[in-house]
């Protein structure tokens, strides 16, 4: 995950204060590493909703339970509710009941330091129940949406904070290197949360890899994990409070009534909603590759230690690719390299397919050529989706009004989450009901047999379901065999392959080319209000 600017002067730019000069690399970088720190805190509970735990529920529940989990993700999609009241409502500074000391705050940080406070004593207090929590998912899978459901509004809140902060942080100039701190600050807390944890939390692979002895438990579990990135949110959180001052946006005061009537004129502009549009169904093509694909190749055999190696390789090249994208989305065809990477990804969703398709059956390691391939099929993806990422958020940046700060930016990040997050839920669904499974009686047995004794009891055969790893174990331990009758990942992943491809061809590439073509201004209020004014 990671964001990206678009380099473009305008005049609404240029009537806003540049907080350094243009020409300070020096200070731009200094700026860029403080707003990288932030980025990452915010990419730790999204590696752990997004990544890590899909793959520790799907132990104990089933795709359809999954699917309920992911509706966690939402509040990332909804913070363009709030994102007003964030954007308009702050305090300058603080002052410590008791004493004559007085804490600077700001515009952005007025948020972000009590958003990040919550956040990490939120995660030390889960830590301490989160295990027993996790053992009992197939009973309280609601109870652990919730959780989650309530960590991601309060890092959707920060996220705000943060995107209005990376609009005023830098100069015209400097501006860029925001989008690449972005990137790889949030890169590495998601990787962190996801590819370090899942290697760490693994048994196999801290033994094979980590030690000298075997043992029988992980290195960290999660709630040592939970523990540790709340500590890292309070530190981080101090020292943004206590050395780190805001400088003043001068921008008009408006009201939170007014941002919102900004943001529904925003909407209202024909060339905006038909982005928007796009946004809502650009990411359908690839959904059941990236929220199933995974969770399918330890299904039929990859241990969760070599996933975690696969993604942990992965993690450097995210890096350069996040510095490289970053100077390939610039000047006025940023959604060039998105359109071309949107082609590619679907390629890697039916690449995927066949790979798990083809995964060796009957053994207990795979081998290190097919290993290798499932590497290259973890980069090239990446790949992919960083070139989209950053060249979508360039896009962003150059057409976002400064004026109404976070606001803008919001409204376009939001709906883009949303894209990727309101078809999740359908898609894991769909895995499980296409999906026809049984579990089959030991060999030896005579089912028709047994069947007739039990009627005779009037108690039904009942072998078992097959569609989550617990329902596999418990055939598993009786001597059975999990029979699948027909896989509903092909399915589903086909018909989101074909539906990528389809809108891709005949909507968003024409769309997508008629926008790129517009100049920055075409996408201000301003004008908008000058044109009525006229």
């Amino acid at each position: 995950m990671g964001r990206s600017h678009k380099e473009g002067t305008t005049k609404a730019a240029e009537s806003q204060p540049r907080l350094e000069k243009q020409s300070d690399d020096d200070g731009a970088l200094y700026r860029v590493d403080k707003e990288q720190k932030t980025d990452m805190l915010q990419g730790m509970p999204i590696g752990l909703v997004f990544g890590t735990m899909p793959f520790l529920l799907k132990a104990h529940v089933g795709y359809a339970d999954i699917g309920t989990f992911m509706l966690s993700t939402y509040p990332y999609s909804l913070k363009l509710l709030w994102s007003p009241i964030v954007d308009s409502v702050f305090v300058d500074a603080v002052r410590i009941p008791g004493t004559s000391m007085t804490l600077s705050l700001g515009r952005r940080k007025s948020w972000i330091v009590p958003i990040q406070l919550l956040i990490g004593v939120g995660l030390v207090a889960l830590s301490f129940t989160m295990d027993a929590i996790i053992e009992q998912s197939h009973s309280g899978i609601y109870t652990i949406t919730a959780v989650f459901f309530a960590l991601i509004f309060l890092a959707a809140t920060q996220d705000i904070a943060v995107d209005g902060w990376a609009l005023t942080l830098l100069s015209e100039e400097n501006v860029g290197y925001a989008s690449t701190a972005q990137t790889v600050g949030i890169n590495i807390g998601y990787f962190m949360s996801f590819t370090v944890f899942l290697a760490l939390n693994s048994v196999e692979a801290c033994n094979k890899y980590l030690r000298f002895r075997p043992l029988s438990t992980p290195i960290l579990s999660l709630s040592g994990y939970l523990q540790i990135c709340g500590a890292c949110f309070v530190v981080v959180t101090l020292w943004l409070l206590v050395f780190q001052k805001e400088k003043k946006e001068k921008v008009e005061d408006m009201g939170v009534g007014q941002v919102y009537s900004n943001m529904w004129q925003i909407c209202r502009l024909p060339h905006v909603q038909l982005l928007l549009l796009v946004h809502m169904i650009c990411k359908i093509g690839f959904q059941a590759n990236d929220a199933v694909t995974g969770l399918k190749l330890i299904e039929h055999g990859l241990s969760k230690e070599d996933l975690a190696f696969a993604v942990l390789i992965d993690f450097p090249f995210q890096m350069i690719f996040g510095y490289l994208v970053a100077t390939w989305s610039r000047g006025r065809t940023a959604l060039r390299p998105w359109l071309v990477a949107f082609a590619f990804r679907l390629l890697c969703a039916a690449a995927s397919m066949g790979m798990v398709a083809g995964m060796p059956q009957g053994s207990e390691q795979i081998s290190t050529s097919y290993f290798l391939l499932i590497i290259a099929s973890t980069v090239m993806n990446s790949f992919a989706t960083t070139v989209q990422f950053v060249g979508i958020t360039a896009f962003h940046t150059r057409i976002a009004d400064p004026v109404i700060g976070g606001t803008y930016m919001t409204l376009l990040n939001t709906v883009s989450n949303l894209g990727g997050t309101w078809p999740r839920y359908f898609v894991l669904r769909m895995v499980e009901f296409f999906t026809k499974s049984h579990c089959t009686a030991p060999a030896g047995i005579d089912v028709e047999k047994v069947d007739e004794v039990l009627q005779r009891a009037h108690v039904p055969l009942q072998l078992g379901e097959c569609s989550t790893e617990a329902g596999r174990q418990r055939c598993q331990s009786m001597g059975g065999h999990c029979a699948v009758e027909q896989d509903g990942y092909y399915y589903t992943s086909a018909l989101c392959i074909a539906v990528g491809a389809l809108t891709l061809v005949f909507f968003i590439g024409p769309v997508c080319r008629r926008l790129q073509a517009l100049g920055p201004a075409a996408w201000r209020l301003h004008t908008t209000a000058a044109k009525k004014a006229t």
